[in-house]
């Protein structure tokens, strides 16, 4: 307009002195419009941290996209020392809101701030004049500003003061962080009035984001009216925000969301903190390859990550695909057996070397459905096996119901269900007494552990165990449901278990040929039953009698009085059509004293019963201990009393696993265990324990940590490593169960079995012997995805661990350390590798 002015003057006819002086003027008019022109220019530079290649839509879709990772639960991801209890917390609200009075001063906020007060309306447009009259020295500086940074400190102001508390008495932070506060769900209308706030406040700056591109070609046209079109803008922009409130209102309370949960990790600024805010970040991806990158690279990148921080984890590539277990898939060793007569060829066979790669999920693979409705439906595409259900599904084993397996509840010898059966044998014997008298059982041959399952009820937990044969999966299809199971067999080796600590052995027509070969077999079963304990076989030669039933009822009587059990009940059940008899084992040598015959002999003296790692099965027997001070001598108290009181046999002349006296080591860990599960497992890691049903304690000790679980609907595999003190019999003792391992080979047992794994200062001693790569491998095959994995132990180890899991995409949920002792806590995904490694000892 101002040229068009000036032309008009420079086109009128008049004197010369006039025209000259149009001239002039209009030559300096051209240049003060040149100069503003170039001003203009400068405008979206100046505005650079406003305006990206990407709108603050689409900002917001990839944070949606990467929130899993970036977001939930972040306060877990920090350690608890940085914590100081609910009155910081408190503190830190106050400061936030303190920053936030102070408006639109902090909008440029240079030192990541949090955005303007909610109440300052005019922010965006005070703003907007301001970076228009700014040097290109001050534009350069704020184009360095991080938009991202920004917007995930939007809610520094608005953290929940239940998000993060430290216990001060153990030293244990309690993160709820897959809970939602009142807040979020808009639980009062002053939260609600807040939101829809933040919502207008944030949409302010989206749009004007979008505008300012088209604000600066304006001002290249019209350099004059720049800010005048610049405030008509934003008064639009504020209207159309008005109208536009209750459709965006859902997606940016989303965002307050993160932004309140990344707010939570601002509150403790010290030192160790931004130290794992680094790690974190690290951990996670580099923010600007993952916003660049589509979905679909997503893997890709994750690969990349895993390779950068050393751990290039691969899918194993073998026969058995997502049932891979190390030590009974060792295709190449089975090949080599001279025999497989004893069923060898069911036995453990570990690899050279312990696989380092991860087993890939089943195709459909789901959360496993919860107990206990699980006890009677699992997910078909979790165990895809239906050959059992074919096989066994006219005696109520399985059946494939859609897209479920479907356990009717009945098995071989009990096809109207389990707990009839149950009942029918207390009633058989009443001085069984499920639950009071007998807690803990063996179940050989158990099938898909119906029984087990059931037996749940009466108070009792029973360890079942079959081999991983032609009965496809059956075990797998007792841990998807959870019930207590290992995959082995009576073979040519001891069970790992000590000796007389199980109060009855339970075979259900389990197929075991116990008469051959001296009686091996059952005698095995002797060494682990408890004196006084009682042997439930109900299978066909007891009641059947077809010549070759008959026959093995026969040498079974023999062998029994050889080995001094007495046949204490015997009776049919008339409803499922079966027999049971029960034998009691002596709680004397008497018998075996009076023997005429020394068959099968004692065992020698120096033959450690206990001893029972890999450790070949002999045709003998080892003696009933008769000394009141020995374990075994008489029987332990009724359940529950027996879980809390030590062992008779545990004497103050022992010394404990940690220095004390046995007895009041064995006080102290169960107190101490009870202070830790009840302030800090049960409440502060952020566990749904509804969704926990099998467990896992990998260094187990005394059973503490089992024991303050017991009045939860849980079930702990209580594992006492090969080269730890030998606790496994106190274990039982108390009415708990557990296993020998050796944690540098792989457990006997499906992948994906368990739903919580604990450690407890085991990771720091298998360095010493093993590969913790390995280690961690074995520990991501058995636990589900979206389980739990907690370790306690020095910060070296626990630092090391934590990076293993953040390279195989874990979440991290807690950290804490104090005096080089540390504690995490990471939950596994769904995440597997893209590229595979062939194991070749596991190719058929």
């Amino acid at each position: 307009m101002a040229m068009g002015k000036y032309s008009r003057v420079d086109g009128r006819r008049s004197s010369n002195y006039c025209s000259t002086i149009a001239i002039v003027v209009f030559v300096g008019v051209c240049l003060v419009g040149v100069w503003m022109m170039m001003s203009s220019s400068i405008v979206p530079i100046q505005n650079s941290d406003l305006v990206s290649d990407d709108t603050p839509h689409e900002v917001q879709k990839k944070i949606d996209d990467n929130d899993s990772t970036q977001f939930e639960d972040s306060s877990g991801n920090f350690p608890l020392d940085a914590a100081k209890g609910e009155s910081n917390t408190d503190n830190s609200q106050d400061e936030s809101d303190t920053d936030n009075s102070q408006g639109g001063s902090n909008i440029d906020a240079q030192d990541n701030q949090t955005l303007p007060d909610k109440g300052s309306e005019n922010t965006v447009e005070e703003n907007q004049e301001a970076t228009i009259k700014e040097s290109s020295k001050d534009r350069t500086e704020n184009e360095e500003e991080p938009k991202i940074h920004r917007e995930q400190n939007s809610g520094d102001g608005e953290q929940n003061a239940g998000d993060g508390e430290l216990n001060s008495e153990t030293g244990e932070t309690k993160t709820e962080g897959g809970e939602t506060n009142e807040a979020e769900h808009g639980g009062s209308e002053e939260s609600t009035d807040e939101n829809k706030s933040d919502s207008n406040e944030d949409e302010k700056k989206s749009d004007t984001n979008e505008n300012s591109v088209d604000i600066a070609l304006e001002n290249k046209a019209d350099s004059q009216n720049e800010e005048e079109k610049v405030e008509q803008n934003q008064e639009e922009n504020v209207e159309r925000n008005q109208e536009d409130n209750s459709e965006q209102s859902a997606g940016e309370e989303h965002i307050e969301i993160q932004a309140k949960d990344h707010a939570s990790n601002e509150v403790f600024p010290a030192g160790a903190q931004s130290e794992i805010l680094n790690e974190s970040n690290t951990g996670n991806g580099a923010w600007s390859t993952q916003m660049v990158e589509s979905k679909n690279e997503k893997e890709s990148l994750e690969s990349t990550i895993s390779k950068a921080n050393g751990y290039g984890w691969k899918l194993c590539n073998v026969t058995a695909g997502p049932d891979y277990i190390p030590c009974l898939d060792n295709v190449q060793a089975i090949r080599r057996l001279p025999s497989t007569k004893h069923y060898e060829h069911r036995e453990r066979h570990c690899p050279d070397e312990a696989p380092t790669c991860l087993v890939p999920l089943p195709g459909g693979y789901k959360r496993p459905v919860q107990w206990p409705t699980s006890r009677e439906k699992i997910w078909f595409n979790n165990v895809p096996h239906p050959k059992l259900a074919v096989v066994k599904g006219h005696q109520n084993w399985v059946k494939v119901t859609g897209e479920y397996l479907t356990f009717p509840g009945g098995g071989t010898q009990f096809t109207h269900g389990a707990l009839h059966y149950i009942d029918y044998i207390q009633k058989t014997l009443p001085d069984i007494a499920w639950g009071k008298q007998s807690r803990v059982i063996l179940d050989v041959g158990c099938g898909v552990a119906s029984f087990g399952g059931y037996i749940f009820e009466r108070d009792v937990l029973a360890m079942s165990f079959a081999p991983k044969d032609e009965h496809e999966a059956q075990v797998q299809f007792a841990l998807e449901r959870g019930i207590p199971a290992i995959s082995a067999v009576m073979g040519t080796t001891r069970l790992p278990f000590p000796s007389r600590v199980f109060d009855i052995v339970h075979c259900a027509r389990c197929r075991v040929p116990w008469h051959i070969e001296g009686g091996k077999l059952l005698l095995e079963l002797n060494r682990v039953l408890r004196p006084g304990g009682y042997f439930v076989w109900s299978a066909t030669p007891v009641y059947r009698k077809v010549p070759e039933d008959v026959g093995i009822w026969n040498a079974m009587s023999e062998l029994t009085k050889k080995i001094c059990w007495d046949l204490v009940a015997m009776s049919k059940d008339s409803l499922n059509g079966i027999g049971a008899a029960i034998y009691r084992k002596p709680t004397s040598n008497e018998c075996y004293e009076k023997r005429l015959r020394n068959e099968p002999p004692l065992c020698e003296e120096s033959d450690n019963a206990d001893a029972a790692w890999n450790i070949p099965l002999q045709a003998c027997m080892h003696k009933v201990p008769v000394l009141t001070s020995e374990r075994g001598s008489r029987w332990p108290e009724q359940w529950p009393l027996r879980v809390e009181k030590a062992p008779y046999w545990l004497k103050s002349s022992q010394v404990g696993v940690y220095g004390k006296a046995a007895p009041e080591d064995f006080t102290s860990d169960y107190e101490h265990w009870k202070t830790i599960v009840s302030s800090s497992y049960l409440k502060g890691m952020g566990i749904k324990w509804s969704s926990v049903r099998n467990v896992m304690d990998m260094k187990a000790v005394y059973g503490g940590f089992a024991a303050a679980l017991k009045d939860l609907k849980v079930w702990v595999m209580n594992v006492v490593p090969i080269n730890s003190p030998d606790t496994l019999p106190i274990i039982f003792e108390r009415g708990l169960f557990g296993i020998y391992h050796d944690w540098c080979e792989s457990f006997s047992t499906y992948p994906r079995s368990y739903d919580l794994v604990h450690a407890d200062h085991l990771f720091s001693d298998l360095k010493k012997r093993c590969q913790l790569t390995a280690v961690i491998a074995e520990v991501d095959r058995i636990l589900r995805p979206e389980g739990m994995l907690i370790v306690r132990d020095n910060v070296e180890t626990v630092s090391e661990v934590e990076s293993m899991a953040k390279s195989l995409q874990w979440e991290v949920r807690l950290t804490y350390s104090k005096d080089k002792e540390g504690l995490l806590c990471v939950k596994k995904t769904f995440w597997r590798p893209t590229e595979t490694q062939t194991i070749k000892s596991a190719i058929a």
